[in-house]
């Protein structure tokens, strides 16, 4: 049961750096939504990374590169998801990006990530 609410407080801090990437990148920098949110999933992927070895699985002992090979695949899905499902939700729901990305994500995470990550990356 730790394990399950240290990974979904790294996933909160882990979306906090998504959000606020997303946000800058589309606000600030006047990107695209779609291209925002591919560059906060990055930065939220190599944070949730670092916090999931270290402190969540606690798979320090591991070798980084094997970890990083997998987590590396499973992020690929997890950023094509989220990438196509807030594109779908927001084009085709009408609803604002931020909205959008804060559905998509809540369901790519529960139903997605952290199943794969415990049962795959940091095993």
């Amino acid at each position: 049961m730790f394990t399950f609410l240290r990974a979904q407080a790294a996933s909160l801090a882990a979306s906090g750096v998504d959000f606020v990437m997303t946000i800058l990148a589309v606000e600030m920098a006047g990107l695209w939504y779609v291209t925002g949110t591919i560059l906060g999933t990055v930065s939220g992927g190599i944070t949730h990374f670092s916090l999931g070895r270290t402190w969540v699985f606690k798979a320090s002992d591991k070798t980084i590169p094997t970890q990083f090979l997998k987590y590396f695949m499973v992020w690929n899905g997890s950023l094509a998801l989220n990438a196509s499902g807030v594109y779908v939700v927001t084009q085709y729901g009408g609803v604002n990006y931020i909205f959008s990305k804060v559905l998509v994500s809540l369901f790519v995470g529960f139903s997605y990530n952290y199943i794969i990550q415990k049962k795959y990356v940091f095993r």
